[in-house]
């Protein structure tokens, strides 16, 4: 019988759930938790003086060069959004899967498209807008039919 997959997802919490084509029960595949952000507390340990960004620009002078601001929780996020994308792109890859649904924040979902796979992207069949990590059991299958019986 072919299975499809349904990843239901924010950033701090995401869920993959198989099930059949004709829209049976629910099974969970997986359970995947952001890990706790690390508090900075003082300066880079990579770099301790807090010299980060020293160098030359381009006229040769010392000065300072910086790289465009991201946030360690942006960093962690997106790493996160990438263990998801792995998980589901080795499922698409070993052929465990046929279609694919993502419900997500928009956050994660902003995420997570750019790092699925050619395969993966042409199995994926909805995309929908919304954090349904909060429900469980009877709520949340009926919630995820909701949401895909919604158009595109």
């Amino acid at each position: 019988m072919k299975k499809s997959w349904i990843v239901v997802a924010n950033a701090h919490r995401a869920r993959c759930f198989e099930r059949d084509d004709k829209g049976g029960a629910l099974n969970e595949l997986a359970d995947f938790i952001y890990p706790q952000t690390r508090i900075n507390t003082g300066p880079d340990v990579a770099d301790p003086t807090g010299e980060a960004g020293k160098g030359h620009g381009r006229t040769g002078h010392s000065g300072r060069q910086f790289e465009p601001r991201t946030e360690t929780h942006d960093k962690e996020r997106v790493s996160f959004a990438r263990t998801i994308a792995d998980y589901v792109n080795d499922g698409v890859a070993g052929q465990r899967c046929v279609g694919l649904s993502l419900i997500a924040s928009s956050q994660m979902l902003g995420d997570l498209r750019p790092l699925l796979s050619v395969a993966a992207t042409k199995v994926l069949r909805y995309s929908v807008d919304r954090d349904l990590t909060a429900y469980q059991g009877t709520e949340l299958k009926e919630r995820i039919d909701h949401a895909l019986e919604l158009p595109e």
